[in-house]
């Protein structure tokens, strides 16, 4: 079995793990996310892999981060909580590891094992969104993972849904994220409880009984408990959910819509009202059949099994952004090999030089001796 290790960068944590080509976690590590210090984080993402790979002998490492990543997967063009720009990780992580890097973006990769091994299985038309501080996404087109020209498609939660809307920290104004986000929950059922603060006295018993002390797994659990009030937050975020899910169907026609991200936690509290306004709001509703929207299976290991397995697959030279022709369990890595010669001359010196240290999991080619 081809052993890699999936790094996922969390906005508190650094997890890692060893992941065989079942998308099954064999170990694990992590470490804290040191601020927005580039260099500290780097840092920790190689104590990470230096911890998982000192017991396995495994061939490429995949890291997964929130921004914008390159077409080539190989530089961070943004990260907006970890102060990169133009960051080229994987050389920088190569060069200190002396193993095949590749990076990725983190929804992209959470789409990838969902489609692989969770809630898409099966389903070759699948859209990931994913419910944090924001809305991120991720994208399967007729079996394919589907990243743009650029590397950076996904980005749904800058879709603007209203005119000269609300604000958002991307400079513009009225963007999806605003209004069907995590962040977007709590700043309105703290709006809604400053203004009705009877209403939200159950509410805020789960919690530290303060309304700015309010947090989005408070609200969950209070409406899992039967609270109204929380459960009118969640069934008006969950509306402007199946609002922006309508217009993605117009452009995409999906099959499926997986719901990740910390806000999913919330199953169909959330999700039944999107499902309601999702059909009512695509167009042609009444003469077509809608996407599904469900939860994600995978919950927090999305991220780190599916860049695991793009790691696995483009170190193999079967980029999973091109069909594969047989599925995981059958043994095959993929039949479209694409292999640029900066890609292979970069393998060839990383091999070299493990093959140099001594180290597990190095492969000894012709070209190495």
């Amino acid at each position: 079995m081809t052993l890699t290790i999936g790094v996922d960068i969390g906005g508190t944590k650094i997890a890692g793990g060893v992941v065989g080509e079942d998308g099954q976690i064999l170990a694990r590590a992590r470490a804290r996310t040191p601020g927005d210090d580039a260099q500290r984080v780097e840092d920790a993402i190689c104590e990470v892999v230096e911890e998982l790979r000192g017991e396995f002998p495994v061939v490429a490492v995949g890291v997964g981060a929130a921004g914008f990543v390159d077409e080539t997967r190989s530089m961070v063009r943004f990260a907006p909580h970890l102060a990169w720009k133009n960051e080229r990780l994987r050389d920088r992580l190569e060069e200190r590891l002396a193993i095949d890097c590749f990076i990725e973006n983190d929804n992209t990769a959470a789409a990838w094992a969902e489609y692989l091994f969770g809630a898409g299985i099966d389903r070759p038309d699948m859209v990931l969104v994913g419910l944090g501080t924001g809305i991120g996404g991720g994208l399967i087109i007729d079996g394919r993972l589907y990243r743009g020209e650029y590397g950076i498609a996904g980005e749904f939660g800058h879709m603007r849904v209203v005119i000269d809307g609300k604000s958002c920290e991307c400079g513009r104004s009225g963007c999806w994220e605003q209004y069907a986000s995590g962040n977007a929950l709590v700043r309105n059922t703290k709006d809604a409880a400053s203004k009705s603060p009877e209403r939200a006295k159950e509410l805020l018993a789960f919690g530290d009984g303060t309304i700015d002390g309010i947090t989005g797994p408070q609200i969950t659990d209070a409406a899992k408990s039967g609270d109204e009030f929380s459960r009118e937050m969640l069934a008006e975020m969950g509306e402007w959910l199946g609002q922006g899910l309508a217009s993605l169907t117009a452009v995409l026609d999906p099959a499926i819509y997986v719901i990740g991200g910390g806000l999913s936690d919330a199953g169909d509290l959330l999700l039944e009202p999107a499902r309601e306004v999702h059909k009512r709001e695509t167009v042609g509703s009444g003469a077509r059949p809608v996407a599904a929207i469900v939860p994600a299976q995978l919950g927090n290991d999305a991220g780190l099994v599916g860049v695991a397995d793009i790691a696995r697959r483009a170190w193999a030279g079967a980029d999973p952004d091109l069909p594969r022709k047989l599925r995981v369990g059958d043994g095959a890595l993929g039949v479209h090999v694409r292999v640029s010669a900066q890609d292979l001359a970069r393998r060839v010196k990383t091999r070299v030089e493990r093959k140099r240290r001594g180290l597990h999991g190095a492969v000894i080619t012709e070209d190495d001796r």
